[in-house]
């Protein structure tokens, strides 16, 4: 039996332009995909209007384009899928794999930082309430392709976990999960931040009968103080900067091996040579004591 074909993809939210880390998840994203002769399909995350940017859908796919960072297909907008993704959860209900939570943040942190099932059977009615899944089977480790077994704390494995926020707007973990199985993702290549959201990820596609991908995290960007580049903090935008510069950079921080002479070459033919060079084995790994 052949193996199926690399699926990967790239999937920034349009919370602002493009900063160092995400264009280091980006292109260690597209190397992966590339280096595996696939798909590199990109998705634009734009289901949390509040912490959205206007204009910046637009400028982040600009921005690829000027790395070189050429994607297949069309881009998926995660706002356009809101229909498929409250489906999912009127099934889950219906099938009470699913509740519906009136525990605020300050309640669960007052029972000890972990929600302990408080509403899972008060039959609830969903008006201004959050929606959980019941975590039937705790994932407490996953095979990571860098990191190898990754170990979740059991409390956090075993959390029934929101699904839908009390606010209406759908939660990270169920629209990346349905996304990756409805665009047919073999491997999810991103930041190591999100490596403890993985046992939720993985605890839908068992829930929803469907093989998950292989998960492969990548070292995150810090700044002088220590802490992740993110647009929360206010990491600058690389836009407007030499790009060749820039990608050269990316590619050290995954560990990969560059020239000087690479400088006089355009973005595309620095990603040529970049594949050809590409090694998963050099690309570093942080701690995860912190995450």
């Amino acid at each position: 039996m052949s193996a199926k074909p690399y699926v990967g993809r790239f999937a920034p939210s349009p919370s602002g332009p493009l900063h160092l880390g995400s264009l280091v998840a980006a292109v260690g994203s597209y190397l992966q995909a590339r280096h595996h002769q696939g798909q590199w399909l990109v998705r634009i995350e734009d289901i949390d209007p509040p912490r959205e940017q206007a204009g910046a859908s637009k400028l982040i796919l600009q921005q690829l384009e000027q790395f070189g960072l050429h994607w297949d297909g069309e881009v998926l907008y995660q706002s356009q899928r809101l229909e498929a993704y409250q489906d999912q959860i009127n099934h889950w209900l219906n099938q009470d794999s699913a509740y519906f939570c009136q525990c605020t943040r300050k309640q669960i942190k007052a029972s000890g930082g972990y929600y302990l099932g408080t509403c899972r059977h008060l039959q609830l009615t969903g008006q201004d309430q959050a929606v959980r899944l019941q975590s039937t089977r705790a994932i407490e480790q996953f095979e990571d392709v860098a990191y190898g077994t990754v170990n979740i704390p059991a409390a956090l494995a075993k959390e029934d976990f929101i699904i839908k926020r009390r606010d209406g707007l759908y939660a990270y973990n169920l629209a990346v999960s349905l996304d990756d199985a409805e665009q047919g993702i073999t491997e999810v290549v991103r930041g190591a931040d999100l490596i403890l959201t993985t046992g939720r990820q993985l605890a839908i596609f068992e829930l929803l009968a469907k093989p998950a991908p292989n998960y492969l995290h990548l070292p995150l960007v810090l700044d002088e103080s220590g802490n992740k580049l993110s647009k929360q903090n206010h990491a600058p935008s690389i836009s407007g900067k030499q790009n060749q510069q820039l990608l050269l950079q990316a590619l050290r921080y995954l560990g990969q091996t560059s020239e000087a002479d690479w400088l006089e070459l355009s973005c595309e033919q620095i990603l040529i040579k970049a594949l050809e060079n590409w090694r998963l084995s050099v690309v570093p790994k942080i701690s995860l004591d912190s995450q």
